[in-house]
């Protein structure tokens, strides 16, 4: 089946990259690194601002951790790989939340089940934000010791740890989300309205030329995580990426074609999962006598049909674009039209990460970092699928050109949605 997607692909000149870090770089040259600690870490309990004591316990499914657990592990992480190696006089409040709030880091010791985490009401919420306050504290001591030296060992760690909470941050919203969802009072993280989108643009199509591209990062002075490096050629034929991602809308006239019950739209394993799942529509949509409902941020909604469509897997992302008679970019195809194309690549960081065809692996000579630092990334590259670009709760700065983040075929809690591409 085809949409009405389809009109001319074009190749602009070379534009500015949105989500470029030359920006944030800019931003921040000059700027104490306590300063940027204290902004990265204030955010994170501004995003806590409208919740209550029993919003931060709760978690809804193994995927999901409570919110209190974020605001410890992203503290447990500057206590165990900043602090325990480069302060000597710093002591935990309490030896034990190295085993409650370490995530995966094997060589950084035992850990409790993940699936387990909302079942952890001590400590209290009182007592994980005064251990924030205790690292915090800690950490100011240590970057005024610091200070402007640049080459300290200290400083890409707390970079690496900032960037860590950023994408703390971004899930510490996914996971309320869903927490509020299975609430059957559906509450609302935002006051106030949703704002809804206007009536879409035609679909353009951004063509890329055949021919030999860089990709990956290589800009010495930018943060990068290891998994975005090195940089490295390419070879790609000629392609077009559509300049905005796919709509609700046209989402729903996936739905109502029947596609769901059409197995040759659906790779098997995806079948299976839709069928063993039970699903029907994207995640947080709900069927009611009065049409299609979902499920945001601002509490139950009507579908905005002009929105992106959003929190679906990569089974159903793959499965629209076969029935639009499309497909789903490769990741080196994402990142060299992003480049080409800048600006006029429209919704690529502030709507929905969107799914690549590109398995999660290494690139072309990868090394992991050695100690735990190195399970941060290395270890998932198997089973995973790329998503590239950002989401609506991406922190500001946090997205870049050369980003990379991954999720198994069936995620749908997060804001994932999908961007088009063809041959051509």
């Amino acid at each position: 089946m085809t949409t009405a997607m389809h009109s001319s692909p074009a190749v602009p000149e070379a534009a500015p990259v949105p989500g470029d870090t030359t920006a944030s770089r800019a931003a921040h040259a000059g700027e104490p690194l306590v300063t940027r600690y204290d902004a990265v870490r204030t955010h994170t309990l501004r995003l806590c601002a409208t919740l209550q004591t029993e919003d931060f316990v709760v978690s809804s499914m193994p995927d999901v951790s409570p919110t209190k657990w974020h605001l410890a592990h992203t503290s447990w992480f500057f206590e165990t790989f900043v602090l325990a190696e480069h302060a000597p006089d710093y002591r935990s409040p309490d030896p034990r939340y190295a085993f409650l709030f370490n995530s995966y880091y094997v060589q950084a010791g035992e850990r409790h089940c993940r699936a387990q985490r909302g079942l952890v009401t001590r400590p209290t919420v009182a007592e994980v934000f005064a251990y924030r306050a205790h690292v915090d504290e800690a950490m100011h001591r240590l970057l005024e010791r610091v200070g402007a030296d640049a080459a300290h060992p200290v400083v890409p760690l707390v970079e690496l740890g900032l960037q860590h909470e950023q994408q703390h941050q971004e899930l510490l919203q996914t996971d309320i989300k869903h927490v509020f969802w299975t609430n059957p009072l559906r509450p609302s993280y935002h006051s106030g309205p949703r704002s809804r989108h206007g009536a879409p643009e035609p679909v353009r199509w951004r063509a890329v030329p055949e021919g030999v591209h860089r990709i990956g990062n290589e800009e010495k002075e930018e943060f990068s995580f290891d998994n975005e490096r090195p940089a490295h050629r390419v070879f790609l034929e000629s392609f077009a990426l559509a300049d905005r991602l796919v709509t609700n809308g046209e989402y729903l006239a996936f739905i109502e074609d029947g596609a769901y019950d059409e197995p040759a739209l659906w790779l098997s394993a995806g079948l299976a999962t839709v069928q063993a799942e039970g699903w029907t529509a994207p995640m947080y949509w709900e069927r009611t006598a009065d049409g299609w409902t979902e499920f945001t941020m601002h509490g139950q909604n009507a579908v905005d049909t002009a929105a992106p469509v959003s929190h679906v897997s990569y089974y159903e992302a793959d499965a629209f674009a076969r029935w639009a008679g499309s497909r789903l970019p490769t990741e080196p195809e994402w990142e060299v039209a992003a480049r080409m194309h800048g600006t006029s690549l429209h919704q690529a960081y502030d709507q929905c990460w969107q799914w690549t065809q590109s398995a999660y692996v290494a690139y072309p000579g990868y090394t992991p970092p050695s100690g735990a630092i190195g399970e941060y990334n290395g270890k998932w590259m198997a089973d995973q699928w790329v998503l590239r670009g950002g989401s609506r709760a991406t922190p500001p700065g946090h997205a870049r050109l050369t980003y990379r983040n991954f999720f198994p075929s069936a995620t749908r809690w997060q804001f994932t949605g999908i961007r088009l591409a063809e041959h051509t």
